[in-house]
C-alpha cells in the first residue's frame, strides 16, 4: 500500500507539471496564431483511449482507436484533444516545428503562416519559454495557497534544547553530536533547514555552536559539501537530537514479541546507557537479525526485555518525531499575506536549486544523481495533501530550472537557437535543428540510463 501511493503521487504530480507545462506552450501558441496540431494527456502509442476535436461547430468523439477519423484531416485548424494509455506525462504538437519526434524531412517544402517556423524569432521565443515560465508560476501560486490553507509550522533551531546530530562528514568537520547551532558566519540561522542550506550552498566560512556550557568556533572547510554530496547524506547531515519514545508498535513484530508499548522511553542496550534515537538506530543497523536486550523506562520503573531485530535492523515501532518534543511555531496567514510569502518561497527554492546544481558537475554530485525511482521514495507512503502539494512545487521549479538549460531536445536548447538568431539575423536551418535534436535527445536518454542504473543499485545494495 506505501509504495502504491508512492507511485500514484508521483505520476500524479509529473502529469499535472507536464500538462501545465505543455499549456504553456499552447497558450502562446495560439496568442502568436500558430496552429496545435495535438494536445495529449498521457502518451497514446498505437491506440488513444479518447480523441476530440471541434469543428462545424461541434465536438467530435473517438473512443479506443488507433488512428483519427479520416474526416478530422480536413480540419486542420482545430487542435486534436486526446487522452492517451500510456500515463508518463503527456505532449503538445505545435505545427511546424522540428522536435525530437517531427524531423525536418516531415515538413513540407512550402512554409505557411501559421506553422511555428514561419513566426519571426521573438513569438518563437515566447512559445518555447512558455512552458518554462508556467511550470514557475504554477509552483509559485501552490505554495501562495498553501500557505493560505496550511500556514507555516517550523521548530525554531533555538528551542532545540538537546542539540543537533550530525553525519560522520561534519563530524570530521569539528562539529560534535549536541552541538547547539548559534551563528552561521556572523548571522543567526532560524531553522533546521536554514542552517542546512546555507552551510552547504552559501561558501560559509565558520559555524558557532554551544558545547558543554561554552561557545565554540568552528572552520568550515571549503569541501565540506562535496564530501557530504558525495555520501549520500545531503538530507541527513544534521537533524535534530531526540530521545527514542515509541509512538506505536506494528503487529506481528520483534517490538510487540518483547512487550514494548507505546510511551515506552529507551534507555539503553545490553545495559549500556543511550539517550538519543540515532544511538539506537547505529547499534540496531549493526545488529541486523540478533538479540538484544532492551532497557527501557514505562512511566517511573526501569524495565529489560529481550528483542530479536529483523533482517534489516528494525524492531517495528513508530518513534516520536522532534515536533512531540519541541515547541512548534505556528503562523497563519491571509490570503493577501499568503501572496508575497508563497512568491519569496519560490524564489528562495528556485535560488537553492540552482546553488545545489554546482554540486552535481563534481565528481560526488555526479554519483548521488536519482531516476523517477529516487523522486518516487520522496513521497509519501500514506496520502497527504500537504506533502503532494509541496513536493509538485517543488518538482515545479526543478522541471523549470532543467528545461531552461542549454541542450538541444530541452526547451532551453530552442532558446538558444532563437536567442543567436536575434543577435546574428542568421535563422538555423531546419535540418540543423533536427540532427541537434537528435544528438540532445540522446545525451538525455543517456543520462536517464545512467541515474536509473545508480537507483538500481542503490535500491539492490542499500
Amino acid at each position: 500500500m506505501g509504495i502504491s501511493m508512492q507511485i500514484l503521487g508521483l505520476l500524479a504530480s509529473l502529469t499535472f507539471l507536464v500538462i501545465t507545462h505543455e499549456l504553456g506552450h499552447f497558450t502562446f501558441a495560439k496568442i502568436f496564431k500558430t496552429r496545435v496540431d495535438q494536445f495529449y494527456v498521457f502518451f497514446n502509442p498505437g491506440l488513444s483511449l479518447i480523441r476530440m476535436k471541434r469543428f462545424n461547430g461541434k465536438m467530435h468523439f473517438s473512443f479506443f482507436s488507433g488512428k483519427a477519423p479520416e474526416e478530422w484531416a480536413n480540419h486542420p485548424e482545430s487542435t486534436e484533444w486526446g487522452l492517451g494509455w500510456l500515463p508518463l506525462g503527456g505532449y503538445c504538437s505545435i505545427n511546424g516545428m522540428v522536435d525530437e519526434t517531427t524531423k525536418a524531412s516531415d515538413l513540407s517544402s512550402e512554409v505557411h503562416p501559421w506553422e511555428f517556423r514561419a513566426k519571426p524569432a521573438w513569438q518563437r521565443f515566447f512559445i518555447i519559454i512558455g512552458g518554462v515560465l508556467v511550470n514557475f508560476l504554477t509552483a509559485i501560486i501552490i505554495y501562495i495557497l498553501m500557505c493560505f490553507t496550511w500556514g507555516n509550522d517550523y521548530i525554531p533551531l533555538e528551542n532545540a534544547k538537546y542539540g543537533l546530530e550530525f553525519s560522520q562528514e561534519m563530524q570530521d568537520a569539528g562539529f560534535q553530536n549536541g552541538d547547539k547551532v548559534l551563528l552561521v558566519d556572523t548571522t543567526h540561522p532560524k531553522t533546521l533547514g536554514d542552517f542546512a542550506n546555507t552551510v552547504l550552498l552559501d561558501n560559509v566560512k565558520t559555524v558557532t555552536v554551544e558545547r558543554d556550557g561554552e561557545e565554540v568556533v568552528i572552520n568550515i572547510p571549503k569541501d565540506l559539501p562535496r564530501k557530504v554530496v558525495g555520501a549520500g547524506s545531503s538530507s541527513l547531515f544534521c537533524n535534530y537530537r531526540i530521545p527514542f519514545v515509541i509512538d506505536s508498535v506494528l503487529a506481528g513484530t520483534p517490538a510487540e514479541k518483547a512487550g514494548l508499548r507505546k510511551g515506552d522511553s529507551l534507555v539503553g542496550i545490553n545495559d549500556s546507557a543511550m539517550f538519543c534515537f540515532f544511538d539506537f538506530k547505529n547499534v540496531f543497523n549493526e545488529n541486523k537479525n540478533n538479540e538484544l536486550q532492551i532497557d527501557y523506562m514505562r512511566g517511573d520503573s526501569l524495565c529489560h526485555t529481550m528483542l530479536t531485530l529483523d533482517s534489516v535492523g528494525n524492531m517495528g515501532v513508530a518513534y516520536r518525531q522532534p515536533a512531540d518534543f519541541f515547541d512548534v511555531v505556528h503562523v497563519d496567514y491571509s490570503f493577501w499575506q499568503s501572496i508575497p510569502t508563497g512568491i519569496s518561497q519560490g524564489f528562495s527554492t528556485l535560488g537553492n536549486y540552482v546553488k545545489q546544481f554546482k554540486i552535481v558537475f563534481t565528481k560526488e554530485g555526479a554519483t548521488q544523481l536519482g531516476s523517477f525511482l529516487t523522486i518516487g521514495s520522496i513521497f509519501p507512503k500514506v496520502w497527504d495533501w500537504y506533502r503532494f502539494w509541496s513536493m509538485t512545487a517543488l518538482l515545479g521549479i526543478i522541471l523549470a530550472f532543467m528545461n531552461i538549460i542549454p541542450i538541444p531536445g530541452l526547451d532551453g536548447g530552442y532558446i538558444l537557437f532563437i536567442l543567436v538568431e536575434m543577435i546574428t539575423g542568421k535563422k538555423p536551418s531546419d535540418k540543423f535543428l533536427s540532427v541537434a535534436n537528435t544528438i540532445g535527445f540522446v545525451l538525455l536518454i543517456a543520462l536517464m540510463v545512467y541515474a536509473l542504473g545508480l537507483d538500481f543499485r542503490r535500491f539492490i545494495f542499500k
